[in-house]
């Protein structure tokens, strides 16, 4: 018997918010989470204090389910085990892990073990099986995402693909889902949910830069390119970004064009750093990352992410009959 993303989680919206690195802090996961789906926080580099200090912050800001999101492939595996440590000692069981990419067998076990829910996002049909054999829900990311893409293929054809070969597990797409329409057709295809993240990019929760906000409203399918060139602190893998000064002339010198804080943290900001631009970041703005998926030519305003969860609910598996709710709720916390 299959069982849905909704039925997996606990949640009312079978809906995952990107655990964006520098986006995705505990405001915008929490909001997600209170409004019926699941938001998450970015995870990204974060360590000892700093990393404890959002955990804080998101365990106190809701007791749905809600989650954390690690890179596996950006940190290594010692760090991994810190930050895992960390998340499983610091927070109560229902705080879910969200990996991006693949980690070794053994680490998925441990979240497993620990009674956690696990959500691994892929981009291959082997990584996808893989995820579903060690318990975890899959997410499917297709070229359409924006970020960093995980494999070549397009969303609904690895979707069908792994619906195929996983007939029961809780499968979610992921690439270019800006309307309810497009969340349509991926359920179409095969999958319990989807998961949104330029959608998100622009919650008024999102601590993206209002630059950034702007420039994905105000974009469309054919401003976004595929690029490799945001690579210091990431390298090697494409990403979808909004096309710049910086992947039209890559020959440009790595010279410093901003600086940002993390955690309280200051930190300078090179050219082609994969770190995104957010409110704490001042500098060339329009020359940094800024992530962006096809799903941009959907969205064109700042919005609560209640009321982006409230847009999308009547679409998804468990929805059903809380659609008219979420958007109440929605409502009056405006």
């Amino acid at each position: 018997m299959r069982t849905t993303l909704a039925q997996t989680l606990g949640i009312r919206v079978g809906l995952l918010q990107s655990g964006m690195g520098g986006v995705a802090g505990p405001d915008l996961a929490c909001a997600v989470s209170e409004a019926g789906a699941a938001g998450c926080a970015g995870g990204y580099k974060l360590a000892g204090e700093a990393l404890s200090a959002m955990l804080k912050r998101l365990v106190a800001g809701t007791d749905r389910p809600v989650g954390v999101n690690l890179i596996p492939e950006v940190v290594g595996p010692d760090e991994l085990d810190r930050q895992l440590g960390q998340v499983l000692d610091e927070t109560p069981r229902h705080v879910y892990l969200s990996l991006f990419g693949m980690a070794d067998d053994a680490v998925l076990d441990r979240i497993t073990g620990a009674g956690r829910r696990l959500v691994v996002q892929i981009g291959t049909v082997q990584d996808g099986v893989r995820a579903a054999e060690r318990g975890a829900i899959v997410v499917a990311q297709g070229t359409e995402a924006g970020g960093h893409l995980l494999g070549t293929s397009h969303r609904d054809d690895l979707v069908a693909e792994l619906r195929a070969l996983l007939p029961t597990v809780p499968l979610v797409a992921a690439g270019g889902i800006g309307s309810p329409d497009e969340a349509a057709r991926a359920i179409a295809a095969g999958a319990d949910g989807v998961l949104l993240g330029t959608a998100f990019v622009v919650a008024r929760e999102s601590m993206a830069h209002p630059q950034f906000k702007t420039a994905v409203c105000t974009s469309g399918e054919a401003d976004t390119v595929i690029s490799d060139v945001y690579e210091i602190g990431w390298p090697g893998r494409r990403h979808r970004v909004l096309a710049t000064d910086v992947t039209r002339n890559p020959d440009q010198p790595k010279n410093f064009i901003g600086r940002t804080v993390v955690e309280g943290k200051p930190y300078v900001v090179p050219r082609f750093s994969a770190a995104v631009p957010t409110v704490t970041t001042s500098g060339r703005i329009g020359e940094m990352a800024m992530y962006c998926g096809l799903s941009c030519g959907a969205i064109s305003d700042e919005l609560p992410a209640a009321e982006i969860v409230a847009g999308f609910a009547r679409v998804l598996p468990g929805a059903h009959a809380v659609g008219t709710e979420i958007a109440e709720e929605s409502h009056g916390k405006l």
